[in-house]
């Protein structure tokens, strides 16, 4: 999370030093000084951002729209645990925020197709970072557990 706060706590409220003034924002590997409006800003920003990608769904289902546009069908059958229902206001969802078109063309029977829009590549990089992190941390664990295991079969 993003955490933003003075400075130096040490000033005293009533000392008339604008202390609220600087913020320190430790975001990122470097840490900067920036008014709190900016630190507000900052952290609305990435609010802004978990809600729009939030849920458990959003980033499978836009990675597995990374193939091509998709039948509803193929892309629970892609997902494979989703239900019909939250697949249907996920991609809603998606549509609204415009990183999914809905094309509907006019077959017999009606065809309806979900595809990226260009503006979703803006997740590219979102997305590889999480990638990376996530494999990092299972990697982590992993390593952690086994660590775990060796001294409990050195104490036994």
């Amino acid at each position: 999370m993003y955490f933003c706060y003075p400075k130096d706590t040490s000033i005293p409220k009533d000392s008339g030093i604008l202390y609220e003034s600087i913020y320190l924002c430790k975001m990122g590997p470097a840490k900067e000084h920036r008014s709190k409006e900016a630190c507000t800003a900052s952290l609305n920003a990435v609010k802004d951002a978990l809600y729009v990608l939030n849920g458990k769904w959003k980033l499978p289902l836009i990675i597995s729209l990374q193939e091509g546009p998709q039948r509803f069908n193929e892309i629970q059958k892609s997902l494979g645990e989703i239900t019909p229902k939250i697949l249907s206001k996920e991609l809603k969802d998606l549509e609204l925020n415009e990183f999914v078109v809905r094309k509907v063309f006019s077959t017999t029977p009606v065809t309806v197709t979900y595809e990226l829009t260009p503006y979703s590549e803006s997740l590219d990089k979102v997305i590889n970072e999480l990638r990376e992190w996530g494999l990092k941390h299972r990697e982590r664990l992993v390593k952690s557990r086994r660590t775990e295991k060796e001294l409990e079969y050195a104490d036994a």
